[in-house]
């Protein structure tokens, strides 16, 4: 929020560019913005409760507090003529200050004076405000139940444009997203998953579910595996948000406790994960397409399927162009993988597998170093002779001698350590020395 100097002198406010008389804008509701509606509205409402429950982007600039930066909810007025929130002025006094905030200048009067035509103004416009927003949430939930009543008796391009527009009123309102939930609209939707589904309906309602709150129950009917086949059926074929909420209704799912992972051990849901996750024209589903696929690799069963799709090579060779957040996500999965004996196998076949991961070390934070070193353990235990010299060519050797140097942790310097000495069976001291390049690494 902007910094606000206000100046107040006999009763009146300068406000963005202009005076106004601050008890003709409560009665005239200039500054609420709709005409009629100045006075107290109803019920008189907890201020504090109003401001939390709205949350607005946007607040008329004499209704902040100059230290705060927040909406004043007990203005009172100094000496000087300059407003503030009752709380932060005495805590500003409490600290030994004895000057005005905002213009520096010294109290000759340290009394506190409550302004209560700002506060009445500040109280008039938030009610207005809110009753606003009470009945733009009560029209929400009205016209959510009106499309799900229609849902039942269209079908065609009518059921489409239905769906569009329950997922627009879905997005913005809460209201409308409980109106779904309480009136069995999530049955509804869920039933019109299926084998014979068209794209256009399955990316609508999975657009509108993955905004609902699902109970264990609704879960459990989208993992039948007609519905999940649908959900992957789209996901391999949809745009790229909606593959991104294909990912999160998967995700969803795989909280519940009765989840089984043979739901998702699916080729074509692997393979079009890779897609996502490879896919350099849409970036924003990088993220989610790995989050999923970590999720996933976690259980020991569905491993060696990741492994045969060709995730390694793939990882390894966009894991140069990833961001940070990315490139843990997919070292995380290459560690996972590097447990069972095929992934060890493709790390190894992967030509640049080895020097990617060496690469990795000590340059973008130290999970990152951990899975890489992790990942070097796995292949070069295995196959300590081609590996280790490969890895020690790319500069490993230097580079562990970085890690034991660092301020990493005692574990990942003990396993720098470890791997350090199954390099160097491979060469005499005086050619491993030289392997190590110490002279640049102390530089």
């Amino acid at each position: 929020m902007p910094m606000f100097q206000p100046s107040k002198k006999d009763g009146f406010v300068k406000f963005e560019g202009s005076v106004l008389d601050l008890d003709t804008a409560v009665k005239d509701g200039v500054l609420g913005g709709v005409g009629g509606c100045g006075g107290v509205i109803g019920e008189k409402m907890d201020l504090k409760k109003m401001i939390e429950e709205l949350n607005l982007p946007e607040i008329p600039s004499v209704f902040i507090c100059p230290i705060s930066l927040e909406p004043m909810q007990d203005p009172v007025t100094l000496c000087t003529g300059q407003t503030y929130e009752k709380s932060n002025i005495l805590k500003w006094f409490s600290l030994g200050h004895y000057t005005c905030p905002t213009t520096m200048q010294e109290l000759w009067d340290d009394t506190v004076t409550p302004n209560k035509t700002l506060h009445h103004l500040i109280h008039t416009w938030f009610s207005q405000k809110h009753v606003q927003m009470k009945k733009r949430s009560e029209d929400a939930f009205g016209r959510a139940s009106e499309f799900l009543t229609t849902l039942k008796n269209v079908k065609g391009q009518a059921r489409i444009q239905t769906l569009k527009e329950l997922k627009q009123v879905v997005a913005k309102h809460s209201t409308a997203r409980k109106a779904v939930v309480d009136e069995g609209g999530v049955a509804l939707l869920s039933s019109l998953l299926g084998p014979v589904t068209s794209y256009a309906v399955g990316s609508e309602v999975i657009a509108i579910l993955v905004n609902l709150t699902l109970s264990s129950e609704s879960k459990t009917t989208l993992m039948q595996p007609a519905k999940v086949s649908s959900i992957v059926d789209i996901l391999n074929e949809g745009s790229v948000e909606t593959k991104v909420n294909c990912v999160h209704l998967i995700e969803t799912l795989m909280e519940e406790k009765d989840f089984r992972i043979e739901i998702v051990s699916s080729h074509s849901l692997l393979v079009a994960l890779m897609r996502l996750v490879r896919d350099k024209r849409h970036l924003n589903g990088h993220l989610p397409g790995l989050g999923l696929l970590k999720l996933i690799s976690t259980y020991k069963q569905v491993r060696s399927l990741i492994v045969s799709i060709g995730a390694i090579p793939q990882l390894v060779e966009i894991i140069p162009f990833m961001n940070q957040e990315c490139v843990e996500l997919a070292l995380f999965v290459l560690d996972v993988l590097s447990s069972v004996p095929e992934g060890r196998q493709a790390l190894k076949d992967c030509s640049n597998a080895i020097p990617v991961m060496v690469k990795l070390l000590m340059r973008i934070s130290e999970s990152c170093t951990e899975y890489a070193l992790s990942i070097l353990w796995s292949v070069c235990k295995l196959y300590p002779v081609e590996c280790s010299l490969k890895a020690v060519d790319a500069g490993l050797a230097a580079k562990l001698l970085l890690v034991i140097q660092s301020g990493c942790s005692p574990v990942l310097k003990q396993r720098a350590a470890e791997l350090l000495k199954l390099c160097s069976l491979n060469y005499s001291d005086t050619i491993f020395i030289s392997k190590c390049k110490l002279t640049r690494t102390i530089q």
